[in-house]
């Protein structure tokens, strides 16, 4: 079969296309489907299917054609949850090496979208796109990804500790079908990421405060995690920005009874100066980052104009989103 036949032959299902006239309906723009290429690598992942950009239009480009509407409507799910307000992770700071900044964007992104995906998989099978099929080749997806471990901690150990996580998430109770499989292959990295999935599906994430409270959780704990692996923490409550979810009381208040601010090690990535980094008090995230003055007088005056104002007056002045609960 040619390439134009195979792609001819995709067909969205009616809860594809009804999502993707949901979005539509929340999306300024266009927001289409599209197929490319012919490849039928026989599992699945979520890199199969990315997100591009065009003046007003977006188009969920779909580069695996193995489960054409599973792929496409994980996109679109995604997609959905921030155009209905759900936080957002960004990454402004930089180390100053752009080998690490890679990896903590990486793993940031990654440990913020597996959060998402209680989200996203508990629709797709409440709409029945889960399937038999579909589990037996994300499973593939799962071994196609990650090699045997070696005994020892290796230098793909954070790879398959994020792969090994999602798959728990994936799956739920159900992984145990799998289980002797997972453990004869990867014994280390799924035991660290049993002990993860079970300090993370303590409660459903059901509201954006839930969400941001999930994903925060998720980088201390894997934190920790690596520590008992002895390998270095990413630090990612520090690196990664989250989107703050306040109530109308907190926008009210002052900045200091909020946040604490640190002149950080870290530079703002658009200046490469040092960066201001504002910490929820609640949780010691970075909520938002500032670019400001690098003298010591200075720096203490910016202070000083950052804690007077109040939390809506700073998130306005800094242009920074923010959500309200």
């Amino acid at each position: 079969m040619t390439e134009n036949n195979e792609l001819k032959n995709i067909k969205l299902t009616s809860d594809t296309q009804s999502l993707i006239n949901v979005v539509n309906q929340l999306f300024p723009g266009e927001v289409t489907v599209q197929f490319i290429g012919s490849l039928k690598a026989g599992f699945v992942r979520h890199d199969q299917a990315q997100i591009v950009q065009d003046g007003e239009k977006l188009y969920v480009q779909v580069s695996d054609l193995t489960e054409p509407n599973f792929i496409a409507s994980h996109e679109l799910l995604h997609l959905l949850m921030t155009l209905k307000g759900f936080p957002q992770v960004y990454f402004p700071l930089t180390s100053g090496d752009d080998k690490l900044d890679e990896q903590l964007q990486y793993v940031g992104t990654e440990l913020y979208d597996l959060v998402c995906h209680f989200v996203v998989n508990d629709e797709q099978r409440k709409h029945g796109m889960i399937t038999d099929k579909i589990k037996e080749e994300y499973f593939k997806g799962i071994r196609h990804t990650l090699s045997p471990e070696i005994g020892e901690i290796d230098g793909e150990m954070i790879l398959r500790l994020v792969t090994l996580l999602d798959g728990f998430v994936f799956f739920g109770s159900e992984i145990s079908k799998f289980e002797d499989q997972l453990i004869k292959t990867f014994p280390i990295a799924y035991d660290a990421a049993k002990k993860l999935y079970k300090k993370l599906n303590d409660k459903p994430v059901d509201s954006p405060f839930t969400l941001r409270r999930k994903v925060v959780m998720l980088f201390n704990a894997f934190d920790e995690q690596l520590k008992e692996c002895k390998l270095p923490a990413l630090q990612l409550n520090n690196f990664a920005m989250l989107t703050s979810v306040l109530s109308e009381r907190q926008l009210k208040l002052k900045v200091n009874q909020v946040f604490d601010i640190y002149h950080s090690e870290l530079m703002y990535a658009e200046t490469g100066k040092r960066a201001y980094v504002g910490f929820t008090k609640s949780d010691d995230q970075n909520s938002f980052v500032a670019d400001g003055p690098t003298g010591e007088k200075e720096s203490a005056e910016y202070f000083k104009t950052l804690y007077d104002k109040t939390v809506k007056e700073l998130f306005e002045d800094l242009k920074i989103p923010y959500l309200i609960r």
